[in-house]
């Protein structure tokens, strides 16, 4: 494909006169044509989407080769693009994974390189292949075993094109597994690199149900951790949550043992639960952003009152609020109730920099996790973030002057033609793109909240009846303090402009 030197002026007018072309199109009446007319026109529309991807890659190419992220406002180029054209960060990383292997390169030299799979750049350049083609050949190509060759490797790339073109990408992608078995037929030699690579535990989404699946590669060395928790709380009448008094030291007794009716795989998950309870009770997993490594869940008083609904733990998890209930038993989980005002101690103005835990909990019910708009970083990785003013610069850690954010996004935050944030009269974190980022799109993260999208701005969320003092249980109750460190001041109003800040917003519980 010619590519011809172009000056800004001249590409903008190009684009200019493709906007124009496309609103012609649009316009056209097709009620009149005739079937040869419509799938010549489908076909010629077709072979253009194919070919627009193609010109994408190399502005986008361009524009990481002349700006970096932090010039554009962001951390990252995913988050350039997520932001812009709000879009997914998957499909931002889609975007960006395809660019890097399908666009021109330029060496440090400045000479120019081809792409890293120039065929299927070249396909893609003149339609003859589409989106889902392109996805299975560069996936096939990532997985194409370090030892081989390049001339091997070339080889298969224009044979994958080469089927593509005359296939569609289910016989692509039978013909590219069969390829990959061919060339590694055994398998690699196991190697402790190559296992590190592979080791991961992965947490996917949270059903509807409320169940959540979990994947895991294990190294020798993990598994052979487990095996040997599993062989003591996974045997049969261990940790039995059917049991009036489940066994979780010593041995099960004879008819604790013949009234277990779980499965393998059942027993191994009470296992699981029985040995993050005791690391937790424990007492010796440190602190995480200021708090103990406890359980926090938010939940509504009304819910708590009730026994219905569910509540939200700081790492997002969506759980019944029977479980809630049954959870709040346990001594090192907290269970913070706030109604209009807490007896903790909230504002702490200029006398530190770092969120008291109290505080931590409060914007844990406010805010549920980061306060940018799409970021999806629960609670327990978030810090407190100054919103009017950064310490430094004179701002005071009040709980109504604070809100929840990531350590990336908290960094990002730069009066100088950066981020800003703001407080809104609803007590909401607002956040404010620099201008190359701003395209009109909302100011608040609604992820953490969702339930904010059922009430409009100026519909008060629901409000609860009784005035519930906050109650804090946790492991230093065993030293004699049950309500933590800052509980004994006096009793705040609820005023967001007095000492104690506002209340969260519906009756929220953390």
């Amino acid at each position: 494909m010619y590519v011809r030197a172009m000056s800004g002026s001249d590409v903008q007018a190009t684009v200019t006169a493709l906007r124009t072309a496309f609103d012609d199109m649009a316009a056209c009446d097709v009620d009149l044509l005739t079937r040869p007319d419509l799938v010549a026109a489908l076909d010629e529309l077709e072979t253009l989407g194919c070919r627009l991807p193609s010109v994408s890659h190399r502005l986008l190419a361009r524009l990481q080769a002349e700006a970096t992220p932090p010039q554009m406002g962001a951390k990252s180029w995913k988050e350039v693009l997520a932001v812009r054209w709000r879009i997914s960060t998957s499909e931002a990383h889609r975007r960006l994974t395809e660019a890097a292997v399908l666009a021109p390169r330029q060496a440090m030299t400045g000479e120019a390189l081809a792409p890293v799979l120039p065929a299927t750049a070249a396909a893609q350049a003149h339609g003859l292949i589409n989106a889902e083609h392109v996805e299975v050949i560069r996936k096939t190509m990532a997985k194409v075993p370090g030892f081989v060759d390049t001339a091997t490797r070339e080889r298969i790339e224009v044979d994958l094109v080469r089927t593509a073109v005359g296939n569609g990408p289910k016989e692509l992608k039978d013909s590219a597994d069969r390829t990959l078995f061919l060339l590694d037929q055994d398998g690699p030699e196991p190697d402790e690199r190559e296992r590190a690579r592979k080791r991961a535990v992965t947490k996917h989404k949270q059903r509807e149900d409320g169940m959540v699946d979990v994947s895991a590669t294990l190294t020798p060395e993990a598994w052979a951790v487990w095996e040997a928790i599993f062989a003591k709380f996974a045997a049969p009448g261990m940790c039995n949550p059917d049991d009036p008094e489940p066994c979780t030291s010593g041995t099960p007794s004879q008819a604790q043992i013949d009234h277990d009716q779980r499965s393998l795989a059942q027993r191994q998950h009470d296992a699981l639960l029985a040995a993050g309870r005791i690391a937790l009770m424990s007492g010796e997993l440190g602190k995480l952003n200021g708090l103990p490594v406890s359980v926090i869940i938010r939940t509504t008083l009304q819910d708590l009152e009730s026994r219905a609904g569910v509540g939200v733990t700081g790492g997002g998890t969506v759980m019944p609020i029977a479980e809630v209930i049954r959870m709040a038993g346990h001594a090192n989980h907290y269970l913070a109730v706030f109604d209009r005002a807490t007896g903790s101690a909230l504002d702490l103005f200029r006398t530190r920099r770092i969120a008291s835990p109290a505080q931590r909990i409060m914007l844990i019910a406010r805010d549920g996790g980061c306060t940018k708009p799409g970021c999806t970083v629960g609670a327990y990785g978030c810090q407190g973030h100054h919103v009017e003013a950064d310490f430094a610069k004179g701002g005071n850690t009040n709980v109504d002057e604070l809100g929840l954010a990531c350590g990336p996004d908290n960094r990002s935050v730069d009066n100088n033609g950066g981020w800003t944030t703001r407080m809104n009269e609803r007590c909401e974190v607002e956040w404010i793109p620099p201008p190359s980022l701003d395209t009109g799109q909302a100011r608040i993260n609604n992820y953490h909240r969702p339930e904010r999208l059922l009430h409009p701005p100026d519909e008060p969320e629901p409000q609860g009846h009784n005035d519930t003092e906050a109650e804090i249980e946790s492991a230093g109750s065993a030293q004699g303090n049950p309500r933590g460190d800052e509980t004994n001041g006096p009793r705040p109003t609820d005023d967001a402009g007095k000492p104690g800040g506002p209340a969260p917003p519906g009756d929220q519980a953390a």
